[in-house]
């Protein structure tokens, strides 16, 4: 048994489980595949300050798909170009605080590798950076068993792109239409990006094009130092052998935000109290003990300490946010909401929630520019937007990349199915969406995203992401129940202007024939008519009664 332990590469082990980062079946590794090398191309055109201009490519020809992404980004010098796409866990963000992306620096190496292991082929990498006259030219793998790159060829060649970056893939994959297909992906891509142009190309030739809705670019978030509620013992303790500081309380004050000179001195006094040793704010960190260490971590989290920076994240925004949803999608009512940003174990958040409501077709009544009513044709919605009879169309987010997959387990979903939306004009089954024909987005924005996975595919439901996320649902969803009101008042004035015109000529008829009456065949005219307006009155009454009823129960 001794002779068969061994070491486990990290890339042999995702190779064996690539489940967990999405390439579990072929037509949901081409969109895992695509949706990393667009992210990737994202977060580097917006470190550069490039409005990104990103062409995607795929073509799947008998179950062998071939996936091309190309941007115009700051581009990879050569040193790096074999490390990021041949080496798992690689990256920049890992130790980084600010809102981002990636965050474990696995995505588009784990594409490599499943490309690798289904077909047998490398990366093929094309990139410039900017000044350098020629592009460098890589066909790169993964060495599983040691998770280093292995570079097949590699060359100097001209490229029409002054800086950019080009990655090909071919993988087994299957291209399919719907809800998890890389065309809805990239449409709501291009919405969470309203700053993002994609040109795609689909396996059938056919180009589609995701225009920008502007040319301003999101502001760069500020990268944070750790919260002290976020910080567990163990994490603690290997700050405090770590540090370079030489005194405990300049190791407060320089390791952690949100803590200055007083803080730190009110820490250190209430970790006195329990600590075995005396601790005092000229204690050496390395030098402090086990139950020393305990005790701080107990005095942090009675202490009250400022809440989290929130310039660590960047909303997409209210404003950018409705013009890509009108952009993308066919609604009559958009509301959008940008909730506080919060905390949880001491990482700051922010939520976004906008709905896009479609008025069912054939019944719906607009009124024209001189104030006549009059009913729309029918109209189909766009297929982010669910019919009438049908869920709301559920649209999940976490730093601006669109989540596909595992929503049942998601802490978005969970949110909007603990809403009563029938309290607001809506048909909801018991513990399920609602029914309309509607959008629900939901966009999460955070330093680092507790997902449920290594695939990043649904966002754990912590409670005060849940109720962040409820608050915002709430918020939205009384003005979509305003909207709602309004629309049935139109609906009832339309149907009162139908009928006074249906039965005003029959009534002019009559006026005029009672005019030629005598006075008393006039006056039992006149009776006769009174007492039937009055018995009409009595049944709208008695129906408008029995109609308020049935909507109370």
């Amino acid at each position: 048994m001794a002779h068969r332990q061994r070491e486990i590469s990290i890339s042999e082990f995702f190779l064996k489980n690539r489940h967990l980062l999405g390439f579990d079946t072929p037509a949901k590794a081409l969109v895992t595949a695509v949706k990393e090398a667009v992210d990737n191309a994202l977060d580097a055109c917006e470190e550069a300050g490039i409005l990104p201009d990103i062409t995607v490519e795929v073509s799947d020809r008998g179950g062998r798909s071939r996936v091309v992404v190309e941007d115009n980004g700051p581009g990879i010098v050569e040193d790096q170009i074999a490390k990021i796409f041949g080496k798992l866990l690689y990256g920049s963000k890992f130790h980084k605080l600010s809102q981002s992306r990636g965050q474990q620096g696995m995505g588009i190496s784990a594409a490599g590798m499943y490309g690798q292991l289904t077909l047998g082929k490398p990366l093929h990498i094309i990139s410039r950076v900017k000044g350098d006259k020629l592009a460098s030219e890589m066909h790169v793998a993964i060495d599983t068993a040691r998770n280093r790159p292995d570079i097949h060829r590699k060359k100097q060649l001209r490229w029409d792109r002054p800086h950019g970056t080009r990655v090909e893939m071919e993988m087994e994959g299957h291209h399919q239409t719907g809800p998890h297909s890389v065309e809805s992906y990239l449409k709501q891509t291009a919405i969470a990006n309203p700053h993002l142009a994609i040109t795609y190309r689909n396996p059938k030739s056919e180009v589609i094009r995701f225009e920008r809705t502007t040319r301003t670019l999101p502001l760069r978030p500020a990268e944070i130092k750790p919260h002290p509620y976020g910080i567990e013992l163990g994490r603690l303790i290997q700050m405090l052998n770590g540090t370079e500081s030489r005194t405990l309380l300049r190791f407060l004050a320089d390791e952690f935000s949100c803590v200055g000179r007083k803080t730190a001195l009110a820490i250190i006094e209430a970790a006195r109290k329990h600590a075995d040793r005396k601790l005092s704010e000229r204690s050496h960190p390395r030098h402090i003990a086990h139950a020393q260490a305990a005790a701080l971590h107990r005095a942090i989290q009675k202490t009250r300490i400022q809440a989290p920076r929130t310039d660590c994240i960047v909303p997409i925004g209210e404003e950018q946010l409705l013009a890509g949803l009108r952009k993308e999608l066919k609604a009559d009512f958009f509301t959008v909401v940008t909730r506080p940003a919060a905390a949880y174990r001491g990482n700051p958040f922010l939520v976004e929630v906008a709905l896009a409501y479609a008025r069912p077709g054939g019944g719906d009544v607009e009124v024209d520019a001189r104030g006549r009513m009059r009913k729309q044709a029918p109209e189909d919605t766009d297929s982010l937007v669910a019919q009438k009879d049908e869920p709301v169309r559920l649209l999940r987010f976490a730093n601006r990349v669109p989540l596909l997959y595992q929503q049942a387990s998601c802490a978005i979903t969970r949110a909007v199915m603990q809403t009563n939306w029938r309290g607001y004009g809506l048909h909801q089954p018991k513990g399920a969406l609602p029914i309309a024909p509607m959008a629900i987005l939901v966009h999460v924005a955070s330093v680092w995203v507790p997902y449920t996975s290594e695939s990043k595919e649904a966002v754990e439901p912590y409670p005060e992401i849940l109720k962040e996320i409820r608050l915002g649902l709430q918020q939205s969803a009384r003005r979509l129940a305003q909207y709602l009101h309004h629309e049935a008042r139109l609906h009832e004035e339309y149907d009162r202007r139908v009928h006074i015109e249906k039965y005003l000529p029959q009534i002019g008829l009559a006026l005029q024939d009672i005019l030629f009456l005598s006075d008393g065949e006039r006056d039992a005219t006149l009776k006769k008519l009174d007492d039937t307006l009055h018995r009409s009155r009595t049944r709208q009454g008695s129906a408008h009664d029995a109609d308020r009823s049935r909507e109370r129960t």
